[in-house]
């Protein structure tokens, strides 16, 4: 049995900033458990084979959500990266940050330190900016994770911007930047045409330190306890039929297993709801009623067109147009392999009269078979995904069983809440004008999906029940809280209530959804709290002007 001064589970992408922060003074002895294999696939590290990742189950856990009203009874893919770097090695690239009424929501919910002002210095401390048009008030330039602008430029991208700009949504320089609203090329996290994952920029910089060790193919099955305080982790290196193995932890057992995975371990361990966890015949350790609730996630209907008049990336990916993109990649590495599957971002308000932006739009000059990504189609496409930024609607993460290796229950609740239909009402009929502008006409065939006869507000959520999907940013299922808040799990220094030590890592302990992509966000709190459990002073807050 080996002891460490920190134990975390998972080498996501929380769990590699953590063990770069909690190693880097050489002495204390920092443990990563994680469950999935080296990062050494290589579509991991090519841009473009996110596409081979997405089905992967060497490098992703496969999850399935549950069916519900509103996706038609479909059960919706939930791939989640199950390597070092976790989602971050098999994810779309998307540096995406949030607007600062987010983390000023989380502040003003009694989270101290936790406001726009606190977490800015270190989302510049994470960063490397490369290029663009960045205010170095908001941007970082000398941090390991790269973040860099696209270098590849389509005319069908250049004709959606400027079809929002016609639309009355201005193009934005830097929509990480003072401002998140109007129409920007995507920010990502590739350098020199490879991904930049969390392991990439921050664990294998640090595995070279004789005071961190890595463990993969490590499956945690459970926490060791003591009373009220947690000591270790048992876990099965190699699987279920890997032999049983315990760690134990002389100051602090941290999870950063992710939205699915914390939760699901904790009510493994006995911490959770008691009715769940006597219904699969698991001891109340401490009762904690709101883990694996509280779970949010974006839900996107898309819109695809049929284009005329110009290649689109669908014609590249096959016979001698692909191996020119494979030589361009191996030589330059720049092409289409070099990209993120997303290539323009707008963000926009519903109605006139909301204050903020409530809604985000992607564009890509590619489309993919039955609107869903994975698998491009033959014929030249082009597609608009819109989604609410801040949904209303709640759903859980449950264990199925006692049984730690089989997945959890997940169950979003998809526009659940009628508020969540209205406003992605407003964000597909947005979607729609945009993809028919002006602009875009010389190369606007038809509207493929949903299709043109699809008008009225219940053909169109039709629509969104038929193919909508996840945008892969769960969160919530820890969420963060005040102790008299029942259904809160960790408090504003990330301590699960009622426990020592043990702390929750991942976006799981975010309290409400973000208006972004959230491996961004992630990796700030990783850092943010790198501070809090060294006992090290915060930055000074950056205090900005709207």
């Amino acid at each position: 049995m080996d002891s460490f001064d920190y134990v975390i589970v998972g080498a996501g992408s929380a769990g590699c900033v953590l063990a770069n922060r909690l190693s880097a003074d050489g002495i204390t002895r920092v443990c990563v458990l994680e469950a999935g294999p080296p990062d050494w696939l290589p579509w991991i590290h090519i841009p473009a084979g996110f596409i081979k990742t997405f089905y992967d189950p060497t490098v992703n856990w496969l999850y399935s959500m549950e069916p519900s009203e509103w996706t038609g009874g479909r059960r919706i893919h939930a791939p989640r990266g199950k390597t070092l770097g976790g989602s971050s090695s098999i994810n779309g690239h998307v540096y995406n940050r949030g607007q600062p009424l987010d983390f000023d929501t989380w502040a003003q919910m009694g989270n101290r330190g936790w406001g726009y002002a606190d977490v800015l210095p270190y989302f510049k401390r994470l960063e490397g900016r490369q290029g663009g048009e960045a205010d170095d008030t908001y941007r970082g330039r000398d941090g390991s994770l790269t973040v860099s602008d696209i270098d590849w430029i389509h005319p069908l991208c250049e004709a959606f911007i400027e079809g929002a700009v016609e639309a009355g949504i201005p193009r934005n320089p830097d929509y990480n930047g003072a401002l998140q609203e109007g129409v920007a090329y995507a920010q990502r996290t590739i350098s020199n045409g490879r991904r930049v994952s969390s392991a990439r920029a921050f664990l294998h910089p640090a595995r070279k330190r004789h005071n961190l060790t890595v463990i993969t193919e490590a499956h945690a099955t459970g926490l060791i306890m003591d009373g009220k305080r947690v000591r270790g982790v048992r876990f099965a290196k190699g699987g279920r039929s890997g032999p049983a193995t315990e760690v134990r932890a002389s100051r602090e057992v941290i999870l950063s297993g992710g939205t699915y995975n914390s939760p699901q371990l904790l009510q493994l361990s006995g911490i959770g709801a008691p009715a769940l966890l006597a219904a699969h015949g698991i001891e109340v350790r401490h009762a904690l009623p709101g883990v694996g609730e509280h779970l949010k996630d974006h839900y996107a209907p898309r819109f695809v067109a049929r284009v005329k008049n110009i290649e689109t990336i669908n014609e590249r990916v096959r016979g001698m147009k692909l191996a020119s993109e494979v030589a361009k990649w191996v030589f330059t590495r720049k092409g289409i392999l070099a990209l993120s599957p997303t290539l323009v971002y707008a963000f926009w308000r519903s109605y006139p009269e909301v204050p903020n932006s409530d809604i985000q739009l992607t564009f890509t000059p590619a489309s993919y078979r039955e609107g869903v990504q994975g698998e491009l189609e033959r014929e030249p496409g082009m597609t608009v995904a819109s989604w609410q930024q801040r949904p209303d609607s709640k759903g859980y993460v449950r264990i199925r069983s006692a049984d730690p290796f089989e997945a959890p229950i997940i169950q979003p609740n998809y526009l659940a809440e009628e508020s969540d239909r209205r406003v992605l009402l407003a964000a597909m009929r947005l979607a729609r004008r945009l993809l028919a502008s002006k602009p875009l006409q010389p190369y606007y065939d038809h509207e493929d999906f949903p299709g043109p006869k699809v008008q009225s507000d219940d053909e169109l959520l039709g629509a969104a029940k038929e193919r909508g999907t996840t945008t892969f940013h769960p969160n919530g299922t820890c969420r963060m809280g005040a102790e008299t808040d029942k259904m809160a799990v960790v408090d504003a220094e990330l301590r699960v209530h009622g426990l020592q030590g043990l702390r929750v890592i991942d976006a799981s302990v975010m309290p409400t959804m973000l208006s972004a992509n959230l491996n961004a966000a992630t990796m700030m709190i990783a850092d943010k709290a790198s501070d809090m459990i060294l006992g090290k002073a915060a930055p000074e807050p950056i205090l900005v002007t709207a």
